[in-house]
């Protein structure tokens, strides 16, 4: 990569993971889109793996006690069977059908946050068993599985805190199968150590930044916030495959 996509690249990075230190999530459906823009789905979805996988291990420091690891277990099973059909999907699909389906997910989500549409009413653990299928496929897939897991937690576990851990707890999970899969099909290879080494202090820096704002943002400006992030994202995505 040239000098200037460097730059870019680790301004991304940097906005992501601000962000997820602030909501715990999301860093993967900014990133992802973005970064997409002048790098292959399949080197920027390893990679992104690589720094949420971190950032988890980061988070899951400080906030381990609070995580409801009862709440984690019931999505387990499924979403190991949602990342072996995702990695199999990002190996074989061709680019343009991927970057569309990454860019009317990101819309997709972006205007469920800026509408607020969501419900208040805690739903059934059955419910575990789709939202780890969804959350593994769509890791795998785009890097992005977060929604999934979040739309259904936030439906088990309301109080902020512990919702915002048992995210990291999660994800942390979640990156180990997946970084398990991507070693064992070669999608996450050598010559993908030197942007790594890059982007894991820009990363830090950005969890650092996020975290120290993490209790002076409401709930809805964390959404509002979010749902703008992925508007511009998705929609420039999309203009930039069909365009």
């Amino acid at each position: 990569m040239s000098a200037e996509t460097y730059v870019a690249a680790l301004g991304i990075i940097l906005a992501a993971y601000f962000l997820r230190g602030i909501t715990g999530f999301g860093s993967g459906l900014i990133a992802v889109p973005l970064l997409a823009h002048f790098l292959p789905l399949q080197t920027v979805v390893p990679l992104v793996l690589v720094l949420d996988f971190s950032a988890s291990l980061v988070l899951s420091r400080y906030t381990r006690a609070q995580v409801r690891w009862d709440e984690i277990r019931p999505l387990l099973p499924t979403s190991l069977i949602g990342i072996v059909a995702g990695v199999s999907l990002l190996v074989n699909l061709p680019r343009e059908p991927l970057l569309t389906s990454l860019a009317v997910f990101v819309l997709f989500f972006a205007l469920r946050y800026l509408l607020n549409i969501h419900g208040e009413r805690r739903i059934s653990r059955l419910w575990a068993l789709p939202a780890g299928f969804a959350g593994g496929l769509i890791s795998a897939l785009f890097g992005t599985g977060g929604p999934p897991y979040v739309i259904y937690l936030s439906h088990r576990t309301t109080e902020r805190s512990a919702l915002r851990a048992t995210f990291s707890g999660l994800f942390m999970l979640d990156g180990a199968l997946r970084i398990l899969a991507f070693l064992g099909t070669g999608l996450l290879a050598s010559d993908l150590l030197p942007s790594i080494a890059l982007s894991i202090p820009v990363m830090a820096a950005g969890l650092y930044l996020g975290n120290k704002v993490h209790l002076g943002i409401s709930n809805r400006q964390t959404l509002s916030l979010i749902g703008a992030l992925l508007l511009v994202s998705g929609a420039s995505l999309l203009w930039k495959v069909w365009g």
